[in-house]
């Protein structure tokens, strides 16, 4: 079966150098490409994170730059509390 498919220029000159370079036309090559990808199991679906997760890797506290807010003399300062 025919198909056609797009590709950025500089993949298809490399495919095509690689093939050349095996022996194989191009058409071989993709399907080659094709058939491992295939035998590979697909990847799963990443889901988001949650905050635990990001809390057991280690990411879930973000450094601000503030200190705690109930002694920052500039947090103070806008309730009149210096």
């Amino acid at each position: 079966m025919k198909t056609t498919i797009d590709l950025p220029e500089p993949l298809l000159r490399k495919a095509k150098a690689e093939a050349a370079l095996r022996g194989m036309k191009l058409r071989e090559l993709v399907q080659s490409g094709i058939e491992q990808v295939l035998a590979q199991p697909a990847p799963k679906p990443s889901a988001r994170p949650t905050a635990f997760d990001l809390m057991q890797e280690g990411c879930g506290v973000v450094e601000s730059g503030v200190g705690d807010l109930a002694s920052n003399p500039k947090y103070l300062a806008n309730f009149g509390r210096e």
